[in-house]
């Protein structure tokens, strides 16, 4: 049988002192006298007993004065991918602002996932929902804290999201191309489920399951059409928003008869791969084929070429996220922020 754990009732017992005597000696040193401190923590360190577990007095307090930062995501998605670091960093100022502390709660597998979430102590939760986004809010509903979805993936008017205008962004980064010229286009997308990458056909996108690639794909589909591009002529490539597939994704787009002159990527992340990749094979961007990423992270700004894309307020829904937890009132509440296009060097007219 496992061993019970060493309680304070037990160096209470073992130091001859009463429960709330032993209790002070941790809690409020400075009214137990000096000798009975002392025999009351040579009681805990003989027994093996390393003090009051803080979680339950924050707990019982009602407030802790921290926030959750959740993800389905391993624990480096935080510091890797530049999205996640720029709103991360606009979280952990507006907690410096207010004394607030952090936790990040992520797992490598989903019955790690669950218990992290549960056993958190904390006031509410800010979700990532990149990936796995479904399930996530399901466990954060479960603890009854406030929390707010950032790009939540889902139609779901119950809870508190904080998000852009896919379908205007993507429309402004299809424009900018048709403007310049551009007739052959692909489109590399984000996840439009949990399931693998790959070659996709418009019909499939139209079932995509995650609202934020389902409106980007019809704001690009949407201008296109209007410039009289025929959106079941563009190759649509389904990428995990990381290095092997946009790789792949380049590689099936670019060994057709007639490639694109114009990528629309659904990331900044795929863009700046794309970069890479075209680099590596001596294929001038913009000369040859230009890129148009969705982010606004600041290593487009310093990527060469410069990266062209729609940068969403990044920062600001960090801070609202924030405020959203910490200024709590029971409502839910949903906003949708505008984006912008910003031209960089990525893009120009195509090849004659």
């Amino acid at each position: 049988m496992a061993k019970r754990p060493i309680r304070l009732a037990d160096v209470a017992v073992e130091a001859g002192v009463s429960h709330g005597t032993a209790s002070n000696a941790f809690s409020r040193p400075e009214i137990v006298r000096e000798e009975v401190r002392e025999r009351v923590f040579a009681a805990a360190q003989k027994l093996g007993y390393a003090g009051p577990d803080p979680r339950g007095r924050l707990l019982r307090a009602g407030k802790v004065n921290a926030i959750g930062v959740a993800t389905a995501e391993p624990l480096s998605y935080f510091f890797d991918d530049p999205f996640a670091r720029v709103v991360m960093s606009s979280i952990t100022q507006a907690c410096d602002a207010t004394g607030a502390g952090i936790s990040l709660v992520s797992a490598v597998n989903q019955e790690q996932l669950a218990w992290n979430i549960q056993s958190a102590v904390v006031d509410g939760f800010i979700v990532f929902c990149i990936e796995g986004g479904s399930r996530l809010v399901d466990l954060t509903r479960e603890r009854r804290l406030p929390f707010v979805a950032l790009d939540y993936g889902f139609d779901d008017d119950s809870i508190s999201t904080i998000g852009v205008d896919d379908v205007a962004g993507a429309r402004m980064a299809a424009l900018h191309l048709t403007g310049l010229g551009h007739r052959r286009f692909a489109v590399l997308s984000l996840q439009l489920a949990d399931v693998t990458a790959g070659a996709i056909s418009w019909v499939e996108a139209d079932k995509a399951v995650y609202a934020g690639t389902r409106d980007r794909l019809r704001g690009y589909a949407e201008e296109l059409a209007a410039a009289g591009i025929a959106t079941n002529d563009i190759p649509l490539y389904e990428t995990d928003n990381d290095w092997p597939s946009t790789a792949a994704g380049l590689e099936h787009l670019f060994a057709a008869p007639n490639p694109p002159t114009a990528i629309l990527a659904m990331s900044d992340k795929v863009a700046l791969h794309a970069l890479d990749w075209f680099k590596a094979r001596g294929i001038a961007v913009p000369r040859d084929v230009s890129v148009v990423g969705f982010d606004g992270v600041p290593e487009g700004l310093v990527s060469d070429p410069p990266l062209t894309t729609i940068s969403q307020p990044m920062a600001e829904m960090g801070r609202r996220a924030v405020q959203t937890i910490l200024g709590f009132d029971g409502t839910n509440r949903r906003e949708t922020l505008d984006v912008a296009l910003t031209v960089r060097g990525s893009t120009a007219p195509p090849p004659v």
